[in-house]
């Protein structure tokens, strides 16, 4: 028994010991601020949110272990490993990623909630790139409903209008700086995404939160949205210390050809 449980404890130890030199340093503590400063002789990176003496904001949420996932207590947990690492011999870093498409701010495609859209190859590399890019408005939406045909007519978003971004209670719940999923996010019911549809010129619809969709009407609000294949829809995106107006928008998924959705970087210029 001896001579067998020797060597099984040695290929656990090398198996842990690989699994820690590839963990990246970036995350590898659990922290999410990837302060590497004291590693690197003092030298620290200047992260920003505003850019151009504040002209260009970042909406985009940036990736860390604990940002909220999907039906998930335990957030997206490590998604990046440094498999060849210079400090181990490497002649360069070369970092590798997994997560979900639907990760952080993402964007969705038709074929996310239609089967035969995406058999038919309705995915984040056919979205219209000019509808992602182009003046937008952000508004306020009234903290104390989910997005309903009423709150879409209060909002009196004239026609013409393509891009809005709505900025709910999420934001002020600070929801997207919380590890646990929250199925008490706001998002749009049914009527308000088919009044959305029906009396507006909005092609791209942004919110601040995992999904465009309140959880009790989740797949019904995407059906409405999607059918058409007009709408994009842009989710968990960052909206803290934006005052409402028009923008000009500028967000850009990743060419995943079979990929029903896709992390997205978007900006606002003023």
């Amino acid at each position: 028994m001896a001579s067998i449980t020797v060597p099984i404890l040695l290929l656990l130890q090398t198996l842990t010991l690989t699994l820690a030199s590839s963990a990246h340093p970036a995350y590898d503590s659990g922290a999410a601020s990837c302060d590497l400063s004291a590693a690197a002789g003092g030298l620290r990176p200047d992260r920003r949110e505003e850019y151009d003496g504040g002209r260009i904001l970042d909406i985009t949420h940036f990736y860390h272990r604990d940002m909220p996932s999907w039906e998930s207590d335990e957030g997206v947990g490590q998604f990046l490993w440094l498999p060849k690492s210079m400090k181990n011999g490497s002649l360069a870093n070369n970092s590798e990623m997994r997560l979900p498409t639907h990760t952080g701010t993402h964007v969705d495609a038709p074929g996310h909630v239609f089967q035969h859209y995406f058999e038919a190859g309705f995915d984040v590399d056919t979205l219209d790139l000019h509808v992602l890019n182009g003046p937008a408005l952000l508004v306020d939406v009234p903290r104390d409903k989910n997005i309903t045909a009423e709150v879409m007519e209060s909002l009196h978003i004239p026609r013409g209008v393509r891009r809005v971004l709505f900025r709910t209670l999420n934001t002020d719940r600070k929801l997207m700086w919380k590890k646990e999923f929250d199925t008490s996010y706001v998002g749009f019911m049914k009527d308000g995404a088919q009044w959305l549809v029906d009396n507006t010129d909005i092609k791209l619809v942004g919110i601040d939160y995992l999904s465009v969709a309140a959880f009790d009407d989740l797949i019904p609000s995407h059906l409405v949205f999607l059918e058409g294949r007009e709408t994009i829809l842009v989710e968990a995106l960052k909206l803290e210390n934006v005052a409402p107006g028009i923008y000009s928008l500028h967000c850009l998924p990743l060419r995943l050809r079979g990929a029903e959705g896709s992390p997205i970087r978007c900006i606002l210029i003023k």
